[in-house]
Parts: structure tokens; sequence; C-alpha cells
């Protein structure tokens, strides 16, 4: 499974604005509303369905990496959305960390096996000490697709 399959491409800002874990997914689902990922009037139940999720146990995974995600019926396929935060955000991370580098999962409820491929995948290719601080410093979204295009070709 390639990152590229479920990254939605226009779901990319390397300028997030948010500075709290509610603000990035809430700013990150409203890339997927914006780009028809997910329907405007299911925004808010995928929110809640994420926060949620955070409230088990945070999905900040250390190294300035966060993988907020979460399962709902307001999506009948995996999508994604990428976020860069130039200030970091403290996402509860287990290494004290802020989080710079954000990838918010969407799947379908019945989902467990793209939905764990999917997690896989980006945990690998995010594991490289270069390709972050590539991405972290990209200058333009079409940058960012750019490097992740690459990157999932050379990770397999």
């Amino acid at each position: 499974m390639k990152i590229t399959e479920f990254l939605c491409k226009e779901a990319l800002t390397n300028d997030l604005k948010a500075t709290t874990k509610a603000e990035v997914i809430q700013e990150m689902v409203g890339l997927l509303v914006d780009t028809g990922a997910i329907d405007k009037k299911h925004k808010n139940k995928v929110v809640e369905t994420l926060m949620a999720r955070e409230a088990l146990g945070s999905t900040a995974i250390g190294q300035g990496i966060a993988i907020p995600h979460g399962k709902s019926d307001s999506t009948d396929q995996l999508v994604a959305a990428l976020a860069i935060s130039k200030k970091g955000v403290n996402f509860d991370s287990l290494d004290g960390e802020p989080a710079y580098i954000f990838f918010l999962l969407v799947a379908p409820i019945d989902s467990a096996g793209p939905h764990l491929k999917a997690l896989a995948r980006v945990s690998r290719l995010l594991k490289d000490k270069f390709f972050r601080e590539s991405l972290k410093n990209a200058k333009i979204p079409k940058d960012m697709l750019e490097l992740i295009s690459r990157e999932d070709v050379r990770v397999s």
C-alpha cells in the first residue's frame, strides 16, 4: 500500500495554524472537507471521533510526529491529510516533545486491514530523520507531495 493511494493530494499544508490538539484535528478535518473527501455536514462528527480516539491515548508517536486517526461512517474509503506546523504543537507525545508533522487518517468503520496497513506505512516512512526534516522544510504543499511520492517508491 502506497501513501499516495489514500492521501488526498489537495489536503496538504505546510503552514498549520493550530496551536492545540483540538485545533489541529479541526483544521485537518477541514482540509479533507475542502477537498470533498469528507462531506461538510459530517465534519463535527469526524472531529468528535478523532478526539474520542485521542482520549484513549495520544497518537503522537514521538520524534515530532502525530498520526491522529479514527474510523467513521462518514467516509467509504481511507482518506488522509498531511500538515506541517512551523512552531510545533503539544500533542501529549510519549517523548514530551511537540509534534510538527501531522498525518491524519480517517477510515471506514469496517476497514481494519487497510487502516492498520496505512498506519504502519506512514510510521515506516516517517522513521527516516532526513525525510522528516525534508517534509518540515518543504516550501509549498506540492513539494510535500513530491517528497511523499519519492519516498513511497523508495521505501517498500
